[in-house]
């Protein structure tokens, strides 16, 4: 599907005559980076919207700056640590009502290897298991909608890495930052093709995205600016960086689509082979990442991981 937005629009942009008053909004990540502006924007169409963050103090004067900027003063945080499924789980148990819109930002890029006290590699953990884990303990609330979106924020770095289904954690390979940050964000894609045809007759839709090429603390691990791997005609905007995902959480044009990919705010092609980075093109959906049976056996893996803690 095709939107009237594209590359250069901005999240104030897709998100203008858009009335969201009476709803609700978790944004994870939400106190940096593009998360920022898509709170922001939501915000700025009235919807009551929470930052789920590790550091509360960081998302208050988030928070705080937001309610001042839009007038939107149901602006609120919680806090959420991705990597630890009791701090998961707590977050999902005081929500009470329905919840309208789920943001799942938050992720971690190509950093050293590292697990969690689980076991779990440290990517795959916070940018996949932990938003499992949350959509699935919030999904009586967004199921209470009735027309509720998950809207998942990938990367074409998932073209990088399908998910290794024997390894997730790298016990038998020798780890690698980008391979693994590609595992995890192909992963986000098939959470949102499984979690679509799960919970469709719930009213609860999923899509993904790529952001686009900005400069955030997302980088830290990667040189950030000046790294010269992206092409600077190719480099966005926060405002810009987060206009796809406002896009997916309030367009009409949305409505009932899910299990789909997009760049730029409209749905990308699919691709069969590796696109060639060289040329700057960060369009295209890795077709393993689309594949049903793929997004199936995902949710298996992950609900087993969860289970057993291991």
């Amino acid at each position: 599907m095709t939107t009237p937005f594209g590359f250069a629009s901005s999240a104030a942009d897709v998100a203008a005559g858009i009335d969201l008053t009476g709803r609700r909004a978790v944004v994870t990540g939400g106190s940096s980076g593009i998360g920022v502006e898509t709170a922001r924007a939501l915000a700025v169409t009235g919807a009551e919207v929470t930052l789920a963050v590790r550091d509360t103090a960081a998302g208050e004067r988030v928070a705080k700056d937001i309610a001042a900027a839009t007038g939107n003063r149901r602006v609120h945080v919680g806090r959420l640590d991705l990597t630890d499924p009791a701090s998961v789980a707590a977050f999902a148990a005081a929500w009470q009502g329905p919840l309208h819109v789920l943001v799942n930002n938050a992720g971690v890029m190509a950093c050293p290897e590292q697990y969690t006290e689980l076991g779990w590699e440290m990517q795959f953990a916070t940018n996949h298991l932990g938003h499992f884990a949350l959509a699935n303990g919030l999904h009586r609330a967004l199921a209470a909608d009735g027309s509720a979106r998950i809207v998942v924020v990938s990367t074409t770095g998932h073209q990088s890495s399908p998910v290794d289904f024997d390894d997730v954690n790298f016990a038998f390979r020798a780890y690698d930052p980008w391979l693994a940050y590609g595992q995890s964000k192909t992963a986000n894609v098939l959470f949102a093709v499984e979690a679509t045809r799960r919970w469709r007759e719930d009213g609860i839709t999923a899509n993904a995205l790529m952001p686009g090429a900005i400069y955030t603390n997302l980088q830290r691990h990667t040189g950030g600016r000046g790294s010269g791997k992206v092409p600077a005609e190719l480099i966005k905007t926060v405002e810009q960086g987060a206009a796809t995902s406002v896009l997916l959480a309030t367009s009409p044009l949305l409505e009932g689509i899910g299990a789909r990919y997009f760049v730029d705010c409209n749905e990308t092609e699919t691709e069969t082979e590796t696109v060639d980075r060289r040329t700057g093109n960060l369009h295209g959906v890795a077709r393993y990442a689309l594949d049903p049976a793929n997004a199936q056996r995902l949710w298996s893996l992950s609900e087993n991981l969860l289970a057993t803690g291991g």
